[in-house]
């Protein structure tokens, strides 16, 4: 593989996407410049929980053959992407920051993930967060909390401290979080990202099993980005009526 630009870890994700689209740069590059610098920093930070290597570089080679083959590319074409653990992923464990999922393998994907994966994303691992998200530092018994990249004697925040961890030390391009009580607001300031807790209702809360989500009322899904850009255009990926949440809205 060519040499790649270090620097590309901190590009917008809007630029990757148009660099991916134009050649300039491969999905498998990009996706194996974020693994690297995951392996090589983030045993420091424990902003993941769980890394998911080879389905990121195997979706990573299907998205580069598409580019290759002039097919239509959606919004997140071959833009990696961090998900929060409290969020469903079908096949990768999720343990919601609790030793006593440590070992749940989900059968279905949640409301989420199944849009940014259908928009050309590709999932990196899970990110790191509390006890079922109710707290707003970043420590579980899972292992040792996630440390903020600018101070790591300093908390990343919560709950989704993973995820702003993550962006801000450049081992994502994106990453979502969840945000009840400032899950997404508290990291974003923490580490220095932009966040935004969505209004109830417009980012489906389906949690990916068949039963009304829990956090419905409580929790807005959403994203940690780089810049305001990139926030936007994963909440225009996420956001949009879905039948199977009873919180969900027919807006705009």
């Amino acid at each position: 593989m060519p040499n790649i630009d270090e620097n590309l870890a901190f590009a917008p994700a809007t630029e990757l996407r148009e660099l991916i689209a134009e050649k300039q740069v491969s999905p498998v590059e990009i996706t194996q410049l974020y693994l690297d610098r995951i392996d090589r920093l983030d045993p420091q930070l424990n902003s993941y929980l769980t890394v998911t290597s080879e389905i990121a570089l195997d979706a990573a080679r299907k998205a580069e053959q598409a580019v290759t083959d002039g097919d239509e590319l959606g919004p997140l074409h071959g833009i990696p992407i961090s998900i929060k653990d409290l969020q469903m992923t079908k096949g990768v464990r999720t343990t919601g920051g609790s030793l006593a999922y440590k070992d749940r393998i989900p059968d279905a994907d949640c409301a989420v993930v199944e849009r940014v994966l259908a928009a050309g994303a590709i999932m990196l691992g899970k990110t790191n967060s509390p006890e079922f998200g109710l707290l707003g530092a970043n420590e579980n018994r899972l292992g040792e909390p996630c440390r903020n990249p600018w101070n790591p004697e300093r908390t990343s925040g919560g709950s989704s401290g993973g995820a702003g961890a993550s962006i801000i030390a450049g081992l994502t391009s994106l990453a979502t979080g969840g945000d009840g009580g400032g899950s997404i607001r508290i990291p974003a300031s923490f580490n220095g990202t932009y966040g935004i807790k969505p209004t109830q209702g417009r980012v489906s809360s389906y949690s990916g099993v068949d039963a009304p989500p829990a956090s419905n009322y409580t929790s807005q899904q959403g994203p940690l980005t780089r810049t305001v850009r990139d926030s936007a255009l994963l909440l225009q990926v996420v956001a949009g009526y879905d039948s199977r949440d009873p919180g969900s809205l027919r807006a705009p």
